[in-house]
């Protein structure tokens, strides 16, 4: 897990927010001295436009300030859409246990009463610090556990989780939006043969080797996951029934133009495809298993008809099955 642990900021940004210009003067100038980068703002609304559009990591506040006072500006921050967390301190000259309460339930880390010793607020800084990078080591594992759930370990290819949970949104973008989508499926010919005569490590080599010439071959906004053993489906958002099977023909003569060198032997082999797609907005509710499916045939058509060929089958949803 070390390795998935990104590296901290090494200039790490401040947020200064006070209205006094005297004092925010001279706390910019100390974290400066400290090694911060520093920008200032004089109320909370400036500071939270800067927040939204900036990449902060910590944030400095004052409480009583005019349009938007520090309380405020804390809801404000842990309810907007930030990339990654700000760790905040609010700095006042309240000092009753309910105005401590109110600013961390507000969404303060820290509370620090006026008048704000210099070696305090930077070691509330450095656990500031501390914090923001664990919060990105943890969100990058979990991001990581995440990329590495819907990846199919051999090929790099999406899975079929991915692909189960990923193409109901496809089709409710194409319905949203008025799009075109479509779906090919492609089975390596004879891959049992492959493994038989040549091992299995040669047969993992191919399927590699197949998932790599098909992501060259796609646009970055099509993708591929790997259905099961040696089938893969890869999915084209605002494509045409048309187009797509002129895409899978294309696939398919790349795949059998395709040489493999593997413990001294040239391996080739071909694939079928089966290509279903539609060329209107379809309903959100529109069943995946039936594209999938007319996939499925195409593919089998195309074994029927000899192997190493594209089969197109339409998809009516308004007809029944």
């Amino acid at each position: 897990m070390a390795n998935f642990v990104p590296e901290a900021p090494s200039n790490w940004r401040v947020l200064l927010v006070d209205d006094e210009p005297t004092q925010r003067l001279i706390t910019a100038r100390l974290l400066k001295r400290a090694g911060f980068a520093v920008d200032t703002a004089q109320n909370g609304k400036e500071a939270l436009e800067q927040i939204v559009t900036g990449s902060y990591q910590l944030l400095v506040t004052d409480w009583e300030m005019p349009e938007m006072d520090g309380v405020a500006l804390c809801r404000a921050v842990r309810s907007a859409k930030i990339d990654g967390y700000v760790y905040t301190i609010l700095l006042t000259s309240r000092d009753a246990i309910e105005h401590l309460v109110m600013g961390l339930q507000a969404g303060a880390d820290d509370y620090l009463i006026k008048p704000v010793l210099e070696p305090e607020l930077l070691a509330r800084l450095n656990t500031g610090k501390r914090i923001v990078t664990l919060e990105r080591s943890l969100r990058a594992v979990v991001e990581e556990n995440r990329r590495l759930s819907v990846t199919d370990p051999l090929t790099g290819a999406q899975n079929r989780r991915y692909l189960m949970e990923q193409l109901p949104s496809e089709i409710d973008r194409s319905a949203r939006y008025d799009h075109r989508l479509a779906v090919l499926m492609c089975d390596v010919d004879h891959f049992k043969r492959v493994n038989d005569t040549y091992g299995h490590q040669a047969g993992d080599e191919v399927l590699k080797r197949v998932v790599t010439l098909i992501k060259s071959k796609i646009r970055t906004t099509d993708w591929i996951s790997r259905y099961g053993g040696e089938e893969f489906v890869i999915v084209l958002p605002e494509t045409n029934f048309t187009n797509a099977a002129k895409v899978a023909e294309s696939l398919r003569a790349a795949i059998a133009s395709q040489a493999i060198d593997y413990a001294g032997h040239k391996l080739t082999v071909t694939a079928s495809f089966g290509v279903s797609g539609w060329d209107r907005a379809v309903p959100a509710e529109a069943p995946v298993d039936v594209l999938i499916e007319r996939c499925d045939e195409g593919v089998y058509a195309s074994k029927d008809a000899g192997r190493n060929r594209v089969t197109a089958k339409t998809m009516d949803l308004d007809s029944p099955g």
